[in-house]
């Protein structure tokens, strides 16, 4: 019997092969042990702060120092075994891999509990809407870049030529960068749609033959709703190419009215339609004090009365033009101020 565990299997005896799997085994047991009191004890010990940062650092650090320390108790468990050099060269970099991935992975889950129980909190309680849209784009940038970093130190320690790995990636990048030159030129415009501002979320613009309101700032395009209700998403790349008309930037809505009244109105007529305007545009509450009123010109069918006045930017715009609308037409009929329509008068001579 005493044979059995003597003899060498694999380069090694039984008692070793025992060894190094009750090293997994407990390494196993310890990381559940572990995770048990990460959940049951320190959690509750973090609930009673006033900070909720160390709930969520707690959270998010838990699962990568477990699955770091269990990994860790695997490898030494086969260090403890005779095995070739090349089996334990290999071993060596799995153990460096697995080492720096989950630092990396710590690191990003750090950053993300930065991002979202401190920086997203400052940014919530500024008036700009700018920090909010490029938050998400800053995020996902600084745990790419720690990913990226944490790659290429994690395969340049196990042992891979990085330089090559890397030389090839800007080759190929090169060659990705050609074949979606359009989607990089939209990822330009989405950056100069955050810098220079022509809008923000829930202004009304027209762009490209659309009118409607921002409901959303990406980084590849924008969406905008129409004024029929319809969702046009539209790239970022047609702000920095095409003229943006930012409607909601206007200081007041300029609205111009062609009155057209009979040539049979006398001139003290044509007067006091002149002053039943201004006097509309001095009473009508939401106008701004500058408005235009004018005997414009003598056209085919009416002699013209130009009538000019500016909405507040506050102000419902279709209720004051329907208010003023109202009031021009029920003043008109009061003092028997005719509207003029086309007419032809054809005069006839007998033969």
């Amino acid at each position: 019997m005493s044979d059995i565990f003597n003899n060498t299997y694999y380069d090694n005896t039984i008692a070793q092969w025992a060894t190094a799997f009750g090293i997994m085994l407990g390494s196993l047991i310890a990381g559940k042990i572990l995770y048990w009191l990460c959940s049951s004890v320190v959690k509750k010990l973090t609930a009673r702060t006033r900070s909720n940062l160390d709930d969520v650092i707690v959270d998010m650090i838990e699962e990568p120092v477990i699955i770091a320390l269990t990994v860790a108790g695997v490898l030494v468990g086969l260090s403890t075994l005779e095995l070739s050099a090349s089996a334990q060269g290999t071993i060596s970099g799995i153990r460096q891999f697995v080492i720096i991935i989950c630092i990396t992975w710590l690191v990003a889950r750090l950053v993300e509990a930065v991002f979202t129980e401190l920086i997203a909190p400052l940014a919530d309680k500024t008036d700009t809407d700018l920090d909010d849209q490029l938050l998400p784009l800053v995020r996902k940038g600084t745990k790419m870049f720690v990913w990226s970093l944490g790659m290429i130190v994690a395969l340049n320690n196990a042992g891979y030529n990085v330089g090559a790995l890397i030389a090839g990636l800007g080759i190929g990048g090169l060659a990705l960068a050609m074949a979606a030159k359009d989607t990089v030129s939209n990822i330009f415009g989405g950056f100069t749609v955050y810098t220079d501002k022509p809008f923000v979320i829930n202004d009304r613009v027209c762009v490209s033959g659309y009118d409607g309101i921002i409901t959303e700032v990406g980084i590849r395009s924008t969406r905008l709703k129409t004024l029929a209700g319809r969702i046009v998403t539209i790239p970022n790349s047609t702000f920095s190419e095409s003229p943006v008309e930012n409607i909601s930037m206007e200081p007041s809505r300029k609205v111009g009215i062609d009155l057209g009244l009979t040539y049979d109105t006398s001139p003290d007529n044509l007067k006091l339609a002149m002053s039943i305007l201004e006097e509309i545009a001095k009473t009508t509450d939401g106008l701004e004090e500058d408005f235009v009123v004018g005997f414009d010109a003598f056209g085919d069918s009416a002699m013209m009365i130009k009538f000019i006045y500016y909405i507040t930017k506050e102000e419902d715009i279709m209720a004051i033009k329907s208010s003023i609308n109202m009031q021009i037409l029920e003043r008109f009929n009061e003092n028997k101020l005719d509207f003029a329509f086309p007419t032809q008068t054809i005069i006839t001579q007998a033969g």
